[in-house]
Parts: C-alpha cells; structure tokens; sequence
C-alpha cells in the first residue's frame, strides 16, 4: 500500500471537469486507489465520490493505493493535481 499527501493547486479545485481528468487517469491503474480528506475516504475511480468530497484549492489531500502498480497510480496522479490537470 503507498500513501502520499498532495496539495490541490488548481483554482477550482477538485471539481467537474478536473475531477473528470482525475478519475479517467485513475481508472488507467488496475490498483484500488481511494482519496481520503479529514476522516472521509472515496474510491478515486468514481466521480460522484470524488465530487461530494468537495475538494477546493489549497486543500491537502492524501492518496492511497494498493495493488500491482501502486506506486504509479500514485505518483501518476499526484503529477496530475501539480500540473493543475493540464488546464
């Protein structure tokens, strides 16, 4: 299991169409990847999970994932949130 802590950076957040982004990267891993925020975890792979995090700049996020290709889900994803999703 690899765990990593990432800062949202984006000006939107972690909302509609960079939340879009984010899971379609995530579901390219066969690992099980889920977004955690205070006491809350969600599957990383669905975006209504991921929406009703309510995820906004500046906040710190942690990834977690587990299987086969952890670490690159992970580190995959935290390059996703620091390039601001390519937008």
């Amino acid at each position: 299991m690899v765990r990593k802590d990432v800062t949202i950076t984006n000006n939107i957040g972690l909302h509609a169409r960079p939340a879009t982004f984010f899971i379609q990267k995530a579901n390219t891993f066969k690992s099980s990847i889920w977004i955690e925020k205070d006491d809350r975890k969600v599957n990383a792979k669905s975006l209504l999970g991921v929406l009703s995090m309510g995820i906004a700049q500046g906040m710190t996020v942690t990834l977690i994932a587990d299987g086969q290709d952890e670490t690159g889900a992970v580190d995959g994803l935290v390059e996703l949130i620091q390039t601001g999703f390519a937008e």
